[in-house]
């Protein structure tokens, strides 16, 4: 599963990121609620883990801003703020569990791979890729290439993830709409040139061989040259 932990509590926000990363799954953090919002909202993920009092934006107000623009992503919901009209609010707003804490982690685990399992989340994807020199660690958000490690913000990350997951393929303009960005409708924009043209500067300057490959009038490739 791909998670977002949006918790502004640092100590909490990197045990649940570990907690989720050693039980197998891609977990990123916000810190805020309108950060958290932003990724949210192009981010892909399987499931959101929302604490109810954020800066910047409550998660509830979060979850609603999601709801409203048709975001059906499920989200749990953790707070300190436990009584039956507090959990009410909290599903009201367009959550879809909510936890009490202090939790165990054993249960939030386990409801958030059933709110998984009820979206059709896949049940495991590889948690590595790896095409010539080029390595892609899904749980350690870590890129690297000849062993020297890669920088890249999380759209560069997804973009590369879903380009490497079907290295040797044509990726189409519309592939990468709607599994990168969630459009599923062409907005007529660069955006995706833009996106691509940075990770080839990041993943294939001063290398020999290039990986990212335009395939024209169809697509973009991944695939490794050097052999």
């Amino acid at each position: 599963m791909r998670l977002l932990i949006v918790e502004d509590d640092a100590e909490a926000a990197a045990y649940l990121t570990k907690a989720f990363r050693e039980a197998g799954h891609v977990a990123d953090h916000a810190g805020d609620g309108l950060e958290g919002y932003a990724m949210a909202e192009g981010g892909g993920y399987d499931v959101l883990v929302v604490d109810r009092m954020l800066p910047r934006l409550d998660g509830l107000s979060l979850i609603r801003s999601l709801r409203e623009q048709k975001d059906a992503t499920p989200a749990l919901i953790l707070s300190a703020l436990a009584q039956v009209d507090d959990r009410v609010k909290g599903l009201r707003a367009g959550g879809d569990d909510y936890l009490p804490k202090p939790y165990a982690f054993s249960e939030l685990l386990a409801r958030v791979e059933v709110l998984a399992r009820r979206r059709g989340a896949p049940a495991s994807e590889p948690t590595t890729y790896r095409v010539g020199d080029l390595d892609l660690d899904r749980l350690a958000h870590r890129v690297t290439r000849g062993g020297t490690e890669i920088l890249l913000q999380p759209r560069e990350f997804r973009l590369l993830e879903y380009l490497m997951k079907h290295a040797g393929q044509v990726v189409t303009r519309t592939m990468l709409l709607e599994n990168v960005w969630d459009y599923h409708f062409d907005p007529q924009t660069n955006v995706i040139d833009v996106h691509v043209s940075r990770l080839r500067a990041k993943v294939d300057k001063g290398f020999e061989h290039p990986m990212i490959h335009t395939i024209r009038g169809a697509g973009y490739m991944v695939r490794d040259t050097a052999r």
